[in-house]
């Protein structure tokens, strides 16, 4: 039997097969062993076709190549390279230490892999079909690449160690029995996690995961219907910056880790589920370009407390769901005024950015819309924050309006009494915020008092004492409360006209009132 041959010197080991036997010397060769057939439709690993015994290897010899196999020829380097080779029963390499270079390419597993704690130099399984990949813990020292293969029961790569690249380009992935397509929780990538056009049929879990410079997932599709979330990545960590975005479609590997050009036939990062990033640091930038969220009323696009230099959330706005910033922290925040949820569907409590960059028109108006879509109830914060950063930005005026915005959702919270007197500051000074309508409010009562007095009878207090009659400066002193210009205490008014100097005084008292409200607002603000 095989399992009792050893052999050091590199000859053949009796038992084996005809097609194991070219697997062997094509190892110690270091050549592609390639057994397809040229028709497409047969050779597909994920095709109907069944492969018989001339294109099988038992898993056993294979695992006996990669952990004990023979010494390479003279001059060689040995290595397993595969090409249309079905690999049967259960490859299994748990906690082996693999030397040899291993690619496969368009193989079929019967089986599931499994290499947990395994180490490795570097993997390439490309355009592979695989019942399943179990690798919690897997160590490599090079690259993994596992682009275009199908794992038809998820993957399972917790706390794996990649040391360079991990590979999942145009990669296929249906959950497994706990509702996880990838669970790659822990995982630590030394530079970039390429899942581009990635298809996803459960969670994507990559909650504490670290990725020593991007993690693009640019036209992937994530779906998770039978779940809550179909990307769950708290605490995640990328060096640089993750990618929703776009990917072109007619040249994969021309576009690959770029923003495909104008022109260019793309497909949309499209997520169905929920999305959570809670809690993670991201170096450069979170992109969302065209991003398109497929959410249920209970699902969340989840930033809580995220961190971030830039913010670029211009997707397309989720219909249902809710957009969670709460307590981020970002320096640039790039939005589009079409692509905010409405309300009730976006919180940013906490949310603090220093900077907006609005791509396209996004006038202050929808802006404010934006404001109250966040705040269900009045919360005084976002409000606050925006001012502060259109007052950084040198747009005074529109963290006026901003402020005076605050100040009429703030009056929708108070009593009658004080609803009153909100609307009446409103009325006449726009809470101090508009300073210049006291001036038309006090010119225009001068006016109409001034002609107004000119008709009334005005005998003096005492003879003798009065000054001459002024009807201006007359209405003047009854409207500026505290300040005496030395009319009113020397004439008297009869009938009606002493209510229409009492009404003045009441107003110029008002006026007064309001401005120093204001005064002391923009004082605050200051």
């Amino acid at each position: 039997m095989v399992d009792d041959v050893t052999t050091g010197n590199g000859d053949v080991p009796d038992g084996l097969t005809a097609t194991e036997v070219g697997m062997w010397q094509a190892f110690r060769n270091g050549s592609v062993y390639d057994l397809r057939t040229g028709d497409l439709a047969v050779d597909d690993p994920h095709g109907g076709h069944a492969w018989g015994p001339e294109r099988s290897v038992r898993a056993r010899i294979v695992a006996w190549l990669l952990l004990s196999g023979p010494p390479a020829l003279d001059g060689r380097v040995s290595s397993l390279k595969l090409q249309g080779v079905q690999i049967t029963d259960v490859l299994d390499l748990s906690g082996g230490t693999i030397v040899p270079y291993v690619e496969l390419k368009q193989c079929r597993f019967e089986k599931e892999v499994r290499v947990p704690e395994a180490r490795f130099t570097t993997v390439r399984l490309v355009d592979c079909s695989v019942p399943r990949l179990e690798g919690a813990r897997v160590h490599t020292e090079g690259d993994l690449h596992l682009p275009r293969c199908r794992f038809h029961n998820g993957m399972r790569l917790s706390d794996a160690h990649i040391g360079t690249d991990l590979l999942l380009n145009q990669a296929v992935v249906f959950r497994d029995r706990h509702g996880k397509s990838i669970n790659a929780d822990g995982m630590t990538v030394g530079q970039d996690l390429q899942a581009e056009m990635l298809e996803t049929h459960g969670e994507l879990s990559l909650r504490g995961a670290v990725v020593g410079v991007s993690l693009s997932l640019r036209g992937s599709r994530l779906s998770n219907t039978h779940g809550r979330r179909a990307l769950n990545a708290p605490q995640l960590t990328v060096e640089r910056t993750l990618y929703l975005t776009p990917a072109g479609v007619g040249n994969p590997i021309q576009t690959s880790g770029s923003t495909p050009a104008r022109g260019t036939r793309v497909q949309r990062f499209e997520c169905v589920g929920g999305v959570r990033l809670d809690d993670g640091r991201f170096g450069d930038a979170i992109d969302l370009d065209s991003a398109r969220f497929t959410l249920e009323s209970d699902q969340e696009v989840s930033l809580r407390r995220v961190q971030t230099p830039e913010l670029r959330f211009r997707g397309e706005r989720p219909q249902r769901g809710t957009v969670v910033l709460s307590g981020a922290k970002v320096v640039n925040l790039i939005d589009k005024a079409t692509s905010w949820p409405g309300p009730g569907q976006l919180r940013v409590g906490g949310f603090v950015y220093e900077n907006l960059i609005p791509s396209g028109t996004f006038p202050l108006s929808r802006r404010l819309d934006w404001l109250a879509a966040a705040t269900a109830e009045y919360n005084p914060e976002p409000y606050e924050r925006l001012a502060t950063v259109l007052r950084n930005s040198g747009e005074d005026a529109d963290a006026r309006e901003v402020l005076l915005a605050k100040q009429r959702r703030r009056r929708e919270t108070l009593p009658a009494a004080a609803k009153v007197w909100g609307y009446i500051q409103d009325w006449t000074v726009a809470y101090g915020y508009r300073p210049g309508r006291a001036a038309v409010w006090m010119a225009v009562l001068w006016a109409v008092s001034a002609v107004a007095f000119s008709h009334a009878a005005h005998p003096p207090i005492k003879d003798g004492e009065a000054p001459n009659w002024s009807a201006p400066l007359f209405a003047l002193d009854l409207l500026l409360p505290v300040i005496d210009l030395g009319q009113t205490g020397y004439w008297q008014l009869r009938g009606g006209w002493q209510w229409v100097a009492a009404v003045l005084v009441l107003l110029g008292w008002i006026l007064a009132t309001t401005v120093a409200a204001g005064a002391t607002r923009l004082l605050r603000r200051s």
